[in-house]
């Protein structure tokens, strides 16, 4: 028979008795985590998310309390009153917190029965994630699981107070709102009362934000619930958190430093001291020496070794003298069978004509005075892995660029081939190197990095236009002003001087995983339309899509910037999950399913006849 709660409070937590208790009268409650029966004396390891205590049960003390305690079973919830005692100097746990005392129990109440569940909280061997998420509320009593929410909340609180503490305000933005697709899809909200129309989830609050400072209110954040209807990875969700600011009058070393403010009080909630300011690279340096936009410092960077041969070797390797010749070095791989050899071509995705030369003591034996200065230039050093990649002979010309762009499509092409392989590489072989192994050093373990002056347009080679590398509100550097005016003449042309515009966009960075995305936003209106106009959009178009928007703009709009950082991937990387699942407490699968509640379902059709939809089976 079950007891009811009454009027009787829990006095300690189960974590947190301490030898300093002894004496004391408790009253805990929570999960029965484990049972161990000794004859006349039951153990019983009491759990809540504190911790675990060890409870007594003496039929010598109690006989009558001690027959109830018998028929505990994992995952009952009871409440045990009783006094704190300290264990026996040779049954006491060093590995528990908890593990100097017990409470010896005087009366019990059995609050509710379990089931028996399809994995216990305390196992070892992990159940496979279908079963977990299906079972979440279980899958959430594990240690690991309140580890990593209270972790999220630690890490929210402290943004959201330093935030404060600079003068932003906390300002909530719209759910349902205009479909202005963003790259993704939006997920859409049939309008019962206005039949025919739609609301959409907001990818971000981008727009409202920029609004907020038309408004006067000068500093906004929020920690938002955002949704985009894409393919899924173990890094995406359809629904995520992002840290969302803006401000007025900003240039972008300002928003870094709010940034780099606010990331130093939240992984200092979570135990880590990092170092500010974060070093800034721009976006061209990042890909001639890293191959990609966000780069991972802990690897070693990229290494130019074309001057290293003759004209004579690189016409023999049929090697592009006009373009990098780019050698990867990985530490400490050591030499690589023929079989490992053979496996690194499966992993190159050649870009552009790129070709990968996988065997450096080939090239040393047939070009020694080239892989001697390949080692000097690159420091290599014994045990470390060299793979060359190189362009085709057969490679186009390079293309003229401004002086103030260092990397040109073709190399961005073998940039890019190389950026795939050197991260590729580091992942096979990261337990020989060791770099990705946390030393508990944050400086070592934490290496940040600030991306800026990205492309403001990439060129879209399916729909034959140019698309925003950020976003459309993005606003261009006034240096290349003059690019953008000639360019809106050859929106449908590749090799429109929109290919060599700059925007004032700025990526923070942390090993190799974007942590946010954010600019300086375009603040007047004839600017705004001419990135319309180069995007393709005829002013009728923009006009349907934007008009609230481009009017605002013409009431006395003030410069503007901001950024959106996950707030889900910044708690993955302190947490050291695998997946942003690990760190939102009911995530959806990889197919966009919560397996826990059964979503998405049908509906019935009086919901479908009263939004006037009919749904049409799939061809």
């Amino acid at each position: 028979m079950l007891d009811f709660l009454g009027d009787l409070r829990r006095t300690h937590m189960c974590g947190t008795l301490r030898a300093s208790d002894a004496g004391k009268k408790a009253v805990l409650m929570g999960w029965v985590n484990k049972r161990r029966d000794h004859g006349n004396l039951l153990f019983i390891d009491l759990r809540d998310r504190t911790g675990v205590a060890q409870i007594v049960f003496n039929v010598e003390t109690d006989a009558a309390i001690h027959e109830k305690s018998e028929t505990l079973r994992n995952e009952y919830v009871i409440a045990v009153i009783g006094t704190v005692k300290r264990r026996d100097p040779n049954t006491v746990n060093k590995n528990m917190p908890t593990g100097e005392v017990e409470l010896v129990a005087e009366e019990l109440r059995i609050l509710n029965e379990s089931k028996l569940p399809p994995f216990l909280p305390s196992d070892t061997a992990l159940t496979n994630e279908e079963t977990r998420l299906k079972y979440r509320y279980i899958d959430l009593r594990r240690d690991v699981m309140q580890y990593n929410i209270e972790t999220r909340h630690k890490v929210a609180k402290a943004i959201r107070d330093y935030l404060s503490s600079q003068g932003f305000f906390e300002i909530e933005t719209p759910f349902m709102t205009r479909s202005t697709p963003e790259g993704a899809r939006d997920y859409l909200v049939p309008s019962r009362v206005q039949p025919g129309t739609f609301y959409a989830l907001p990818q971000s609050p981008q727009m409202f934000k920029q609004i907020l400072m038309i408004s006067g209110f000068d500093k906004y954040f929020q920690i938002v619930r955002c949704f985009r209807d894409e393919d899924l990875r173990a890094d995406r969700q359809p629904e995520f958190t992002q840290i969302d600011l803006e401000m007025t009058y900003p240039q972008p070393e300002r928003v870094w430093e709010v940034v780099e403010g606010f990331l130093t009080a939240a992984f200092a909630a979570a135990g880590n001291a990092i170092k500010t300011p974060f070093p800034r690279m721009d976006y061209d340096e990042a890909i001639r020496l890293y191959g990609i936009d966000k780069p991972d410092l802990r690897l070693p960077p990229f290494t130019d070794v074309r001057d290293c041969f003759t004209p004579e070797s690189l016409k023999e390797l049929a090697i592009n003298a006009n373009l990098p010749v780019i050698a990867i070095r990985t530490p400490k791989v050591g030499e690589l069978s023929r079989k490992e050899r053979d496996d690194i071509k499966p992993m190159f995705h050649s870009k552009g004509g790129a070709r990968v030369y996988e065997d450096f003591k080939r090239i040393g034996n047939k070009y020694p005075d080239a892989a001697a200065a390949i080692t000097r230039k690159a420091a290599v050093e014994e045990g470390d892995l060299i793979v060359l990649v190189a362009g085709s002979a057969q490679a186009g010309p390079q293309t003229a660029m401004p002086a103030h762009r260092k990397v040109t499509p073709p190399e961005l092409a073998i940039y890019a081939s190389a950026g795939l392989l050197r991260l590729a590489l580091a992942q096979k072989y990261s337990d020989r190197h060791g770099i990705f192994k946390k030393t508990d050093d944050p400086a070592k373990d934490y290496r940040f990095l600030w991306v800026t002056n990205f492309p403001m347009f990439e060129w879209d080679e399916g729909e034959k236009q140019w698309m925003a590398a950020h976003h459309p509100f993005t606003s261009p550097h006034e240096q290349d002003m003059t690019l953008l005016e000639q360019g809106v003449e050859s929106v449908n042309d590749p090799q429109s001087p929109l290919s060599a515009v700059r925007a004032l966009a700025y990526d923070v960075v942390l090993n190799g995983t974007e942590l946010g995305s954010g600019s300086i936003r375009i603040h007047r209106q004839d600017i705004q339309a001419k990135i319309f106009k180069a995007l393709g959009m005829t002013d009728e178009e923009a006009k349907k899509r934007f008009g609230f928007f481009l009017e605002a703009l013409e009431y006395g709009t003030p410069p503007h910037g901001g950024i959106a950082l996950g707030l889900d991937r910044i708690v993955m990387i302190l947490a050291g999950a695998e997946s942003l699942r690990e760190v939102i407490p009911f995530p959806k699968t990889a197919r966009a399913v919560d397996l826990m509640v059964d979503a998405p379902t049908p509906v019935d059709e009086r919901q479908l006849r009263d939004l006037g939809i009919s749904i049409k089976k799939a061809q």
